[in-house]
C-alpha cells in the first residue's frame, strides 16, 4: 500500500531508516533544487524498467514538485510488487516551504 507522508514525517524517516529518495522529475527540475540525498530517475526512465531502478526490501519514498508525478510511480512501484512505498504530499515545493534545504547544482555550459 502506498502511504502519504508529509514533510516532518520524511525528516524523522531520513533520520531514522535507510531511505531510498527517488524524485521522479526531469534532471533538469532536479538540478534547480532537489532534497538532499535523493537521486534522478524521470518517471518516463522509471514507467520503462521499475525493476532496473528501485530494489524490492528498501524503503522507497517518491519525490516530485507537488506529489502527483511521485504518487504515479509510487503505484507502479506497488502493482510490481513494492512494499514500504511513500509519496511525499506536496513533494519538494512543500518541503522548500517547510524551510528545509534544496540543493541546487549549477548547469555547466557545453
Amino acid at each position: 500500500m502506498v502511504q502519504t507522508i508529509n514533510t516532518a514525517e520524511l525528516v524523522e524517516l531520513l533520520a531514522n531508516q535507510q531511505v531510498d529518495l527517488v524524485d521522479v522529475r526531469d534532471h533538469q527540475e532536479w538540478q534547480s533544487g532537489h532534497i538532499p540525498g535523493s537521486r534522478v530517475i524521470p518517471l518516463e526512465v522509471f514507467r520503462a524498467d521499475p525493476d532496473a531502478a528501485i530494489s524490492h526490501g528498501s524503503i522507497i519514498v517518491f519525490v516530485c514538485a507537488k506529489g502527483i508525478r511521485s504518487m504515479t510511480a509510487a503505484k507502479l512501484a506497488e502493482r510490481f510488487g513494492y512494499a514500504n512505498i511513500y509519496n511525499l504530499e506536496g513533494g519538494s515545493k512543500e518541503w522548500a516551504s517547510a524551510g528545509l534545504p534544496l540543493v541546487v547544482l549549477e548547469r555547466v555550459a557545453a
